[in-house]
């Protein structure tokens, strides 16, 4: 019989570290996706968003990812590099 292999164990903090650095580098995709809804909305109807509601929504999306960006950053340590030495990314 052969031993069956010992259960993979995440330490809690490093996996929630992960996650968030994993998070961290969505953020600029989130935003560029944000940024292109703009240019879905309609421009032939009557009740089309004029242009500043344009403006409007992406100065607004530009704080909202300033603003998850502060949150993602202010809860990532910096890691020793003891703890970092075997993620390879």
């Amino acid at each position: 019989m052969s031993r069956s292999p010992n259960p993979v164990f995440l330490e809690r903090a490093s996996y929630r570290q992960r996650r968030l650095r994993d998070a961290a580098r969505l953020i600029p995709f989130v935003g560029i996706v944000l940024w292109t809804i703009p240019l879905l909305w309609p421009r032939d109807v009557p009740q089309a968003p004029s242009s500043g509601d344009a403006v409007i929504y992406i100065f607004g999306v530009w704080v909202f990812l300033i603003a998850v960006t502060a949150i993602v950053s202010r809860y990532l340590r910096l890691d020793d590099p003891a703890t970092d030495a075997g993620d390879d990314g």
